[in-house]
């Protein structure tokens, strides 16, 4: 959810819903789910300790400075472990470039999300 979260913020389609497609697997909801907490995650059903490593999450999409110290100790105080916030904060640094290289090659990226959402069993089997 992370990596399609921080896409959803880059606009790179494919990375949004390529990981969207697995996230909502995951979730077992439909696409509209995933739309949604990509979109306004905090009125979601999804969990606090969650939320709050999306704003983790989103802060490192602004830039690694805009995360706090308040955004760290509030996901602790609702469960998330170092290794969590830790990854966290890789994911969604990893996904800002993961976005700018595939946006680089996005003429071979088919542009129907349905496709990410039918090969999302597939892969989630696989991994």
């Amino acid at each position: 959810m992370i990596g399609a979260y921080v896409s959803s913020q880059n606009d790179c389609f494919y990375c949004q819903n390529v990981h969207g497609a697995l996230a909502q697997y995951y979730f077992n909801s439909d696409m509209q789910f995933i739309d949604d907490i990509k979109k306004d995650f905090q009125s979601t059903s999804i969990s606090p300790k969650l939320k709050s490593l999306l704003t983790i999450a989103g802060s490192v999409q602004k830039g690694g400075k805009y995360v706090t110290t308040e955004q760290i100790e509030h996901a602790k105080n609702l469960g998330a472990t170092d290794k969590e916030i830790h990854d966290t904060v890789l994911i969604a640094a990893a996904f800002c470039m993961f976005n700018r290289y595939v946006d680089g090659l996005n003429t071979w990226a088919p542009q129907d999300r349905q496709v990410y959402v039918d090969r999302a069993p597939m892969r989630a089997k696989d991994c």
